[in-house]
């Protein structure tokens, strides 16, 4: 993750609550450069899960608006006012696009901010600079791609080219809504491909504020279009719609099954899916146990546990694991709810009371099934009680759902293991596989452990690492294809041979 020097925005001495009454939100779709409301007019309450403001009123687009924005799309695509300019230029207006949020930094982060719940000081110095970091760097990234001229025999020559797609259809989560945005969009617009958008239901206000700045840093219009609405009308339609020819997609793995089946029934559209996880922490009593728990704790509790790859499953080496265990719970307070717009460190809201009380349940079950070692109280802050005290159980089996089911919140469960390969076996024990970490001084063990283990990501003595540089994606069902680094590009191009022959 991205961020920027903390001096260069002091949010401790802004008032973000009279910033944010002051804030004008335009809830309407962008679909070929303007702003409009949904085809039938219908409009979704968009609420702060911080303080349960009304902050606006989204449109609630239709399977009409899709239609509209992807023949918007298509058009500017095969008209080559996009596809067709260069990669050099691409890449200068998503260079602009990147100094652009950053010359509107504090508005994209109060947006995010208030339609999130993340806390203002996360949302200045790592979400919005980092989706603005990496339109700079696809942007840099555009033309320095090589086609290939293969050998043939005497009298031919053959061009291969990486060549767009099309059409892409982009369905984003709300944990990260402008970053993961930019890992969809950036490599996609580099490429040459026009965009149809849906950001989450909940957090479609960046992503339309994205598509504004988009138009000012001269993308023509068509190529950006985002359609706010609902998953079972607006994102089917983008998986079903035979005018998409790429979908990519970041969420919940029992959706991304439903968008293969759609995508395969309609017109066989390619799919980029990064779904869910349920990502191990592996600790051996050799390790720095007081750096591992402070890590530890944020790779379980920051963004309030949110996250996709979120190190929610905790392994201890038996030796270490009371030592562990009460370290965890000292780095834990580091991550204690308080008001998203305080400019504090800490937590801000849940995404909604909703799944705060899902996520509540979770905690009172396995409280029941093992030992509660700290947190998991609901708390209530500016009238919202979207908050919750970061949680550490242990004593549960390891066949327990908490071992196998994504929670998406501050709860984390920690199980000793008695071996090597009782930790390598404990932590594949999982439908998914998007990321682990390893702590361990011993070199040997680091290389044996961490290519046992079955991830797109391990990190060994950190937790989720990540950076535009590398890819990030999983196996097993937590999806395929790869967002950030060059293999990104892979997603929404192909090769294209041309074959001359001249002789």
């Amino acid at each position: 993750m991205s961020t920027i020097d903390q001096t260069a925005v002091d949010q401790t001495t802004i008032d973000w609550a009279a910033r944010a009454r002051d804030l004008a939100i335009d809830g309407r779709a962008v679909i070929d450069g303007r702003r409009l409301d949904a085809a039938d007019g219908a409009t979704l309450a968009v609420t702060s899960p911080g303080s349960l403001a009304h902050l606006t009123d989204l449109a609630a687009g239709t399977a009409q608006d899709v239609d509209a924005a992807v023949d918007h799309a298509r058009r500017v695509f095969e008209a080559g006012t996009w596809s067709r300019i260069g990669a050099a230029e691409r890449g200068k207006a998503l260079i602009r696009l990147a100094d652009l949020m950053m010359a509107n930094l504090e508005e994209l982060a109060l947006l995010e901010t208030l339609d999130s719940g993340k806390p203002i000081a996360q949302t200045l110095t790592v979400d919005v600079p980092g989706a603005a970091e990496t339109f700079r760097w696809y942007g840099e990234l555009a033309d320095k791609r090589y086609d290939e001229i293969p050998a043939t025999p005497p009298g031919s020559t053959a061009l291969v080219r990486r060549v767009p797609l099309g059409v892409v259809g982009a369905i984003t989560p709300w944990n990260y809504p402008l970053e993961i945005a930019a890992w969809k969009l950036a490599p996609a617009l580099a490429s040459g491909n026009s965009v149809v958008h849906k950001p989450a239901t909940e957090t479609s206000l960046t992503a339309l504020r994205l598509a504004d700045l988009a138009l000012e840093a001269g993308i023509p219009a068509g190529v950006l279009n985002v359609v706010p609405g609902r998953g079972s009308t607006v994102g089917s339609r983008i998986a079903r719609h035979p005018g998409i020819d790429v979908l990519a997609f970041t969420g919940s793995t029992a959706v991304a099954k439903q968008l293969m089946v759609d995508a395969g029934s309609s017109n066989m559209k390619r799919v980029a899916l990064e779904a869910g996880g349920k990502s191990s922490n592996v600790v051996f009593a050799d390790a720095d146990l007081a750096l591992a728990a402070e890590k530890a704790a944020f790779g379980a509790f920051y963004n309030q546990g949110q996250v996709c790859s979120a190190n929610s499953r905790i392994l201890v080496e038996r030796a270490a694991h009371d030592e562990f265990v009460a370290l965890l719970a000292a780095a834990s307070r580091a991550y204690e709810p308080s008001d998203p717009l305080a400019g504090e460190p800490g937590n801000g809201s849940l995404i909604s009371r909703a799944h705060a009380d899902e996520v509540g349940v979770a905690i009172a079950q396995a409280a029941a099934d093992g030992e509660l070692v700290r947190g998991g109280e609901r708390v209530t802050i500016t009238g919202s009680d979207a908050y919750l005290r970061p949680a550490i159980v242990t004593g549960l089996g390891a066949d327990h759902d908490l071992h196998r089911v994504e929670v998406f919140g501050p709860l984390v469960a920690v199980l000793p293991f008695e071996s090597e390969q009782d930790a390598v076996r404990l932590a594949n024990a999982t439908d998914y596989g998007l990321a682990a970490s390893l702590w361990t001084n011993d070199l040997g063990r680091a290389h044996r452990v961490s290519e046992a283990l079955v991830a797109g990501t391990v990190s060994v003595n950190t937790v989720d690492a990540l950076g535009l540089t590398t890819p990030f994606g999983g196996f097993k069902q937590s999806g395929f294809g790869r967002d950030l680094s060059r293999h990104a590009l892979d997603n929404y191009t192909d090769w294209k041979t041309t074959w001359f022959q001249h002789g």
